[in-house]
């Protein structure tokens, strides 16, 4: 088991706090996410309506909010600096990982396309973003925002703080997973909030999107440790996925498959990068008291 040297502060709170890690973040993000999106669903009123938008954007902020405290009690000012140059810190980030980070969803969106052309799945197999919406500046506006605001909010807590308590303990696969898992269950209310997904072509089913969340966690872990545990390239990375399922979104009938899709790639990072580290057979995986390097492609 390693051992995370940041510094770390007194006080009976941080001693509290790390002695329920790395299980006090997963507490405190779903719980405090369902306290205020539980409502939601019970209520049987548009997520939209008032107060329940409150409720959502309050129990949104759930990963920021838990990954900040439970940061600050367990390696105060040290910890903080340490998440403000994994945000901003561009040169942890090759110029190969930036050419995968930014191509990575739209290469994966037209092979699964292609493919499904190829097998007879459908004859549209994507839904473009139309023509009226890309000229509105406010439509444009809130698109780029929502597709980049969440991914902040979650990659902060996920990856900037509990992500490194994990890999302190096990191997990256075991890690991701058990992120994945968490991850996914946060999503599961989302599912049953009236109105949440009205007006989208995207009507999630619990039974690929969840898989389908966990695998994309180990997909998050192998650009994370590529990049010397950068948080910026995670949220770049999680932002190009929102936004290039927003502008070119599968067909509704096709999202069970981009789950076969996401474990193909999945596996094969598992295989030829090994599950120690999805950096290399043999190369170890960084570690928060580590100096980091910028690693090649």
């Amino acid at each position: 088991m390693g051992e995370t040297r940041l510094h770390q502060p007194m006080g009976a709170a941080a001693r509290r706090a790390r002695a329920i890690a790395p299980w006090g973040f997963p507490l405190l993000y779903l719980g405090w996410a369902y306290l205020f999106w539980l409502p939601i669903v019970l209520s049987e009123t548009s997520v939209w309506a008032f107060p329940n938008i409150v409720f959502l954007l309050v129990g949104g902020a759930s990963p920021l909010l838990s990954g900040g405290l439970l940061l600050w009690l367990n390696h105060g000012r040290a910890g903080f600096t340490d998440l403000r140059q994994r945000l901003v810190d561009r040169n942890r980030i090759s110029a190969a990982w930036w050419g995968i980070i930014l191509l990575f969803y739209p290469v994966f969106t037209l092979l699964v396309a292609g493919t499904a052309l190829l097998v007879g799945l459908g004859n549209d197999p994507l839904t473009l973003i139309s023509r009226d919406r890309l000229l509105d500046p406010g439509a444009v506006l809130l698109l780029l925002a929502v597709a980049l605001l969440f991914p902040a909010i979650e990659e902060v807590g996920l990856r900037g703080y509990w992500f490194d308590q994990l890999q302190d303990r096990w191997s990256a696969l075991t890690s991701s997973l058990i992120l994945g898992v968490v991850w996914a269950l946060w999503h599961v209310p989302l599912v049953y909030m009236p109105g949440y997904y009205a007006g989208t072509t995207f009507q999630p089913e619990l039974w690929w999107w969840l898989p389908g969340i966990v695998l994309t966690a180990i997909i998050g872990t192998w650009v994370y440790n590529n990049t010397a545990r950068s948080v910026l390239a995670v949220i770049v990375f999680h932002f190009l996925g929102n936004l290039t399922g927003e502008t070119m979104g599968f067909a509704a009938a096709l999202h069970p498959y981009t789950t076969v899709g996401t474990a193909v790639i999945a596996l094969g990072l598992v295989v030829w990068f090994g599950p120690r580290s999805l950096r290399g057979w043999g190369v170890p995986r960084p570690l928060p008291h580590e100096r980091p390097t910028r690693p090649d492609a």
